[in-house]
């Protein structure tokens, strides 16, 4: 049995996780930073995202945030009161945090709406199957994954890597600008919880994950942990790519909502 992970310098450092934590994020970071550095957030820090783009990622991200805490609730399905001091963790946050992720939806379509995507087109409009890519990933590692797997693609990887772009495209004055003096607020807190909630959510579920798999895990689940956080930027990548449409054209099939 790997040793014991327990947390002992700020949680926000990454000197404090164990060594192969620190080398995987570190391993990792390339494809995060393809994520914050897509050419729609620029476009959008700018104001000048055309509103076939705006919708086609209002309706193409819509599947992740309405499931995100379906993904939480399957990690928190795998859990044991008293097994392990990691389940124990996960299972605490993950039964706070399952509630804060529902409120979170009610906001992207208050987002949509602000930028001029009705919520009908969002629950409604057309979206295309390979536009799904991060939303089926996100169910199937949460679904057969470990728990561990599960916590690190979502949690950690697609949280984290939301967190920077949002508070990217939140700290846009431009942008802001955009929106009326009386739908401001409203249509931007999706952004702003985003920027200032995710800059501690990672961290925890990195935390969580270390704590699952102790200070020295088998080099092979390192790997397979290392792999699904790396897939899930990936996929965020795609979506986005098939989202920013730079012909205006967004093909696709219509979807029950």
């Amino acid at each position: 049995m790997n040793s014991r992970f327990e947390l002992t310098g700020p949680i926000d450092q990454l000197s404090s996780y164990p060594i192969w934590a620190q080398d995987m994020v570190t391993d990792c970071n390339k494809h995060k930073q393809a994520v914050v550095d897509h050419e729609i957030f620029a476009l959008m820090r700018e104001a000048r995202l055309d509103a076939t783009s705006t919708s086609n990622f209002m309706r193409g991200v819509w599947p992740v945030i309405e499931r995100f805490p379906g993904y939480m609730a399957q990690s928190l399905l795998k859990t044991r009161f008293g097994r392990s001091a990691g389940d124990n963790l996960a299972r605490r946050w993950l039964v706070r945090n399952i509630r804060v992720e529902q409120n979170h939806a009610e906001y992207w379509l208050d987002w949509a709406e602000g930028a001029g995507v009705s919520r009908d087109e969002v629950l409604h409009g057309w979206v295309s199957p390979d536009v799904t890519v991060l939303a089926s990933w996100c169910e199937e590692v949460s679904r057969e994954g470990t728990l561990a797997a599960g916590i690190a693609a979502t949690n950690y990887a697609v949280e984290g890597a939301t967190g920077d772009w949002s508070q990217l495209v939140y700290e846009s004055q431009v942008y802001a600008d955009t929106f009326t003096d009386e739908a401001r607020a409203r249509s931007l807190k999706w952004l702003k919880l985003h920027a200032a909630y995710d800059d501690t959510h990672p961290w925890e579920a990195l935390e969580i994950v270390c704590t699952l798999v102790g200070v020295a895990p088998p080099v092979h689940e390192v790997k397979h942990i290392s792999e699904c956080i790396t897939r899930s930027y990936r996929s965020m990548v795609m979506t986005l790519d098939r989202c920013f449409d730079k012909q205006g054209v967004f093909k696709g099939v219509e979807v029950a909502a």
